[in-house]
């Protein structure tokens, strides 16, 4: 197993209260403005092709496929979180079940040739310029160059045509870190483990998403 360097950043020494309302999630932050969540603003995007698939499937497997895929991605993401925090052995990697070992072991060596220090991770996030919040997967450097790097699931392999959305949603945690620590980023990853086929991974900057992005805030934040 590898070991994970840690940066500890003062500026990030603060958590936010969450909260799901009809409207979606919302993040208070410790100045007490509310702010809703970067994947609440963003779960607009595709919003039509989304309602013609749950119509095409019908709404009951609709919600059985969706309670699957939100079970598989909390589970690979804390199993992620755990390695990256020097908090899995051996024996525990052993105890995973198979199915989730499967995937996550498809995106181990992934992890392990490109990740190097780590500055944040699972870290609550927020700006007050875009008025939005969220919390990123991880805040690391990929490759030597310090990036956002988000986690995915997925059942089959994924068409960059339809997750420019997984993009923006780095993009505005590379916006909301920059603003809380001064720290600027430009590259985000995306790294999904799918079940069929290899992990896939993107490799992007957020100078291509960025207005994009903010229409997106401008329209539903």
């Amino acid at each position: 197993m590898r070991t994970f360097e840690h940066v500890i950043l003062p500026q990030l020494q603060f958590d936010l209260k969450a909260e799901t309302t009809d409207s979606g999630r919302l993040y208070t932050t410790p100045e007490g403005n509310q702010y809703r969540s970067i994947t609440t603003v963003l779960s607009h995007f595709n919003k039509q092709a989304i309602y013609e698939w749950r119509q095409a499937v019908g709404e009951e497997r609709a919600n059985e496929i969706s309670r699957k895929a939100s079970n598989r991605g909390t589970k690979v993401h804390k199993i992620c979180e755990d390695y990256i925090n020097n908090e899995i052995n051996d024996f525990r990697m052993q105890m995973l079940m198979p199915d989730l070992k499967e995937l996550f072991f498809k995106i181990k060596p992934i992890i392990d040739e490109n990740v190097g220090n780590v500055y944040s991770q699972e870290q609550a996030l927020y700006s007050d310029k875009y008025r939005i919040a969220g919390r990123v997967d991880l805040i690391a450097e990929w490759n030597g160059k310090l990036s956002v790097i988000d986690f995915k699931t997925s059942t089959k392999q994924k068409n960059e045509h339809y997750i420019q959305n997984y993009f923006m949603q780095c993009t505005a945690y590379a916006l909301m870190f920059a603003e809380r620590t001064g720290i600027w980023i430009d590259d985000i990853v995306v790294l999904i483990a799918t079940e069929e086929g290899p992990a896939q991974v993107f490799e992007k900057q957020i100078h291509d998403y960025r207005q994009p992005l903010i229409e997106m805030i401008n329209k539903y934040a």
